[in-house]
């Protein structure tokens, strides 16, 4: 299943004070849940009897009723891959709890009382229940005793990595939710029977709270709420529910329409939170009490079939809100320019050095020199930009280059490296009509001494061109444009320099460099280091490595989450359907995890650079990796697509 859980969360429509009728349509919405393969079901808090009855909670018919009905959903689960939580009253000692029953295959299996009883407002629940006590205890339940407490844990058997912990309403308002120590004694979901009623933004603030605790906790949060049939005598509930993930709110209902909703909840993705952040706790041990549950995992992913509830972007570096986009440009633009402003001062420098090829990347770092000599107070023309036209030089990069320039007026030099390589390849006996590495490379080393020799001339700091996407692939040649002084761009990957220089295109306000922008961005991604044909470049990036916003796709899972490589393509299937085959998506992860790992010598020597986002490649940093490691177990695991179904 890749880690991946269906969960769900439903509204069932209700009669107040009818646990027969409302037991219909529980089980109702159990029997869609089960066609769907949902593995965990949440109902709404009370709802066997309806959360507005009132004082008829003290009416012994009606506790009777809700224990009698609970008989018949036991019945409901017993053939289903499904753990079900339904709110309903229970009296145990001579008192009234408002619980969550947790029913799995045909047994009740675990009750967890409320812990936080709100008595304000138009909430009046002391009056007839007793707070949950963390001390667990056996109640009877028929023939059988069952675990009764606030500190019961669900662990399945099959899935380890799914521990589920419960809360009731106003739990999750209070100061200290029981859901903080759940998690901290290892739950990885948490599930919520509601009656949340509806005021005036009150719904934005539930939004708020849920997606926020399953941020703070790293878990993933199912949030059932009362709505259609519960009184209306002072009160109106919405349904309002919530599937939320690590602060991101999966889905949602629409509020005041009863029904069921349902997520796909990544539990590896929350484990690899919780592996990577060392200011998690280690699981406190002796406070709760795990009861144990069993899902057959491949029942369930053949009825979830070929569809996921749960969206899968393929350009995660890449906001799909423009005005979010905007936004994060801004603020990754400015990071990289403050970064380069204080090596700047640091170093005493006020001259800068870059060559320029009419490129993304190029001209992104020359965008962000530029805003830094802004920052700094000094003049544009002590950034020195360089041209070195060689052998694959086009004339439209060329001329983008020098009017780019320009416009940022900056101080242009050109420097026609192609005598200097022709002098190399004499001396080192390379045929030039050979246009093997040896060839490119020396064109790449000889740029980089001219910018490092220049520099020196001028008391300048050369600025690294090359992207994250790049590094991640080894593709930059070594101790050429892999070397610099800073690297601007060194934690920025591909698909994102192009919304970067997009963006800029989009704010700047002089229109002649906005057009030599726009050209950039339709220009080809090359390196230009094979001769073009008939005057249009020859040698494009990705016909050799492969599309970057694939591998951009596999670099962010496989570093952000330490996926399987088998669970990358299956999400990659998904989330780019329409775009790429599963043929051309297992070509290029495999060519990501060679290069990757083949590629590792180039990473960790690379330059300083600031860091924009959650990944990066910093040996000094994010990725401490020997560059002798063996990629064996990955590419074994590539094996495996074959043969297995897709999510």
């Amino acid at each position: 299943m890749d880690g991946f859980l269906r969960v769900a969360a439903a509204t069932p429509e209700i009669r107040v004070a009818d646990p027969v009728f409302n037991r219909e349509r529980i089980c109702e919405r159990i029997e869609e849940g089960d066609r769907l393969g949902a593995g965990v079901l949440v109902f709404p808090e009370l709802c066997l009897t309806g959360y507005t009855c009132g004082d008829l909670f003290l009416q012994q018919p009606l506790i009777q009723a809700a224990r009698e009905q609970l008989r018949y959903i036991e019945e409901c689960t017993r053939q289903k891959e499904m753990l079900v939580f339904v709110g309903m009253p229970w009296e145990w000692g001579g008192k009234l709890y408002n619980v969550a029953a947790a029913v799995h295959k045909g047994q009740l299996i675990g009750i967890v009382p409320k812990t936080h009883l709100p008595n304000y407002s138009e909430f009046y629940e002391q009056r007839h229940f007793t707070p949950g006590s963390e001390r667990e205890v056996w109640v009877r339940w028929g023939k059988e005793e069952v675990l009764f407490g606030t500190q019961l844990l669900f662990q399945c058997e099959e899935i380890p990595q799914l521990v589920v912990g419960a809360e009731i309403c106003e739990d999750v308002w209070s100061p200290c939710p029981p859901s903080i120590s759940h998690a901290m004694a290892g739950a990885t979901v948490m599930v919520n029977c509601s009656a949340s009623d509806e005021t005036v933004g009150k719904d934005s603030y539930r939004h708020a709270l849920i997606a926020g605790q399953s941020a703070r906790l790293m878990c993933a949060y199912i949030y059932a709420n009362a709505g259609e049939g519960e009184s209306t005598q002072d009160l109106v509930f919405g349904g309002h529910n919530m599937i939320a993930e690590n602060g991101t709110v999966l889905a949602e209902s629409k509020r005041f329409s009863p029904g069921i909703i349902y997520g796909d909840v990544d539990l590896q993705r929350l484990c690899s939170e919780r592996r990577r952040v060392n200011t998690w706790p280690n699981p406190q041990e002796g406070g709760h009490l795990t009861i144990g549950f069993s899902l057959d995992a491949a029942k369930m992913e053949e009825k979830q079939k070929e569809r996921l509830y749960r969206f899968i972007d393929n350009r995660p570096f890449v906001p799909k809100d423009e005005k979010e986009r905007s936004s994060r440009c801004e603020e990754i633009f400015t990071i990289q320019a403050m970064g380069l402003k204080r090596r700047l001062e640091h170093t005493e420098c006020t001259h800068a050095v870059l060559g320029i090829s009419g490129g993304l990347d190029s001209t992104l770092a020359l965008l962000v020199t530029a805003r830094a000599f802004d920052l700094l107070g000094l003049p544009r023309t002590q950034i020195h930009a360089i041209t070195m036209p060689c052998f694959g030089t086009t004339d439209r990069t060329y001329q983008n280059a020098c009017h780019m320039a320009k416009e940022l007026k900056a101080s242009l030099k050109e420097v026609d490296i192609r005598a200097a390589v022709e002098q190399h390849f004499e001396d080192i006996g390379q045929d030039p009509a050979n246009h093997d590495v040896t060839y490119e490379n020396a064109q790449a080393r000889e740029r980089t001494q001219v910018l490092m020799d220049i520099a020196n001339q001028v008391n300048g700091l050369v600025v690294g061109t090359g992207d994250m996407s790049e590094l991640a692939l080894g593709w930059a040649t070594y101790n050429g444009d892999h070397m610099s002084m800073y690297g601007v761009n060194g934690s920025v990957p591909k698909t994102l320099v192009r919304h970067l220089v997009q963006y800029c295109a989009d704010t700047c306000k002089e229109e002649g460099l906005r057009a030599v922008l726009l050209d950039v961005l339709d220009t080809p991604v090359s390196p230009e280091l094979l001769p073009p044909k008939d005057g249009v470049i020859s040698q494009k990036t990705e016909d050799l490595v492969g599309p970057y916003e694939l591998h951009d796709f596999f670099l962010y899972y496989m570093l952000r989450f330490g996926f399987m490589p088998s669970k990358i393509y299956r999400m990659a299937l998904l989330a780019f359907q329409g775009e790429y085959d599963k043929e051309t998506i297992e070509k290029w992860l495999n060519v990501f995890y060679r290069r990757f790992f083949s590629q590792q010598f180039k990473r960790s020597c690379l330059p300083d650079g600031p860091k924009v986002g959650s990944v990066a490649m910093s040996p000094r940093g994010d990725l401490r990796m020997p560059s002798d490691a063996s990629r064996r177990i990955w590419m074994e695991d590539l094996k495996t697509i074959h043969g297995r179904k897709s999510l």
